[in-house]
């Protein structure tokens, strides 16, 4: 994986996102033909994984596309904080915001291989707030303790307790591609190398926040602030989304909003 000194190849977004906030085009950009929302994993009081539905269940709620973890959940609202994620119904865990963890990021990586040309060049950008960017604990955590498969995309060299050389800080310290809220850093290569079997994931993982192949047939967003992603493409590739058993996925519409006043049907 190669970061780009140059990130006009994610220029091609900003002008398709909507007003910064909390619909759907404001993440993925719009003009694609189908949309999905998958919704990050949960695990129940024994660690064991659940689904969003199940929670609905056992609460006593409404699934639907746009549903929101603390409506379903049954969390309070603190005058504090405004909205608080521990829920009384519910014991399991909770979302996990801004990152689509395995084994659901994997499952999504192998769908977009079967729709990407496997000579196309894919491109993938990162949040630079997440702290990667400088000589902090984060960076040390991530490379040190097992990389995520697809963080070991991006240092192929790097190897478990081992802190990155100086060359890798400045690569994360490189160019950003600027868009309306959010600066990421920008990399470059092929889909299929993202995924490598074998690899233990353990703690540290993050999933990029923008995935897009240079045709631009698809592209995945992450928000940092959301607690699902968006998948942009073709009307086959989402079917291929909402029917994979590995992935909790809804079809949703650019216009959607998924912010936490979203939920009308469990509010």
């Amino acid at each position: 994986m190669t970061q780009l000194r140059d990130c006009s190849a994610g220029e091609w977004i900003a002008p398709r996102l909507g007003p910064f906030g909390g619909a759907v085009e404001s993440v993925v950009p719009r003009g694609f033909d189908a949309y999905a929302r998958v919704l990050h994993p949960v695990t129940d009081a024994r660690g064991e994984p659940s689904s969003w539905t199940t929670v609905c269940e056992a609460t006593g709620r409404q699934p639907h596309a746009l549903m929101q973890w603390h409506a379903i959940a049954g969390a309070t609202v603190t005058e504090r904080n405004g909205v608080s994620e521990h829920s009384m119904l519910w014991d399991g865990d909770e979302p996990g915001e801004g990152n689509l963890a395995e084994p659901a990021l994997t499952a999504l990586f192998r769908l977009l291989i079967r729709h990407t040309d496997p000579d196309a060049e894919c491109y993938c950008a990162l949040w630079d707030g997440w702290g990667f960017g400088a000589e902090t604990p984060a960076v040390t955590t991530v490379v040190a303790v097992r990389r995520p498969r697809w963080l070991r995309w991006l240092w192929p060299k790097a190897r478990p307790g081992l802190v990155p050389s100086p060359s890798s800080f400045a690569v994360l310290t490189g160019p950003r591609l600027r868009h309306p809220g959010r600066d990421y850093l920008l990399f470059s290569g092929q889909l299929e190398t993202a995924i490598e079997t074998g690899f233990d994931v353990r703690f540290g993982s993050q999933s990029p926040n923008l995935f897009w192949p240079a045709d631009r047939t698809w592209c995945v967003a992450t928000e940092i602030d959301f607690d699902s992603t968006l998948v942009a493409g073709s009307t086959s590739l989402i079917d291929d989304v909402l029917t994979d058993p590995a992935l909790e996925a809804w079809p949703v519409h650019p216009g959607d909003s998924l912010t936490h006043d979203g939920d009308t049907l469990n509010a």
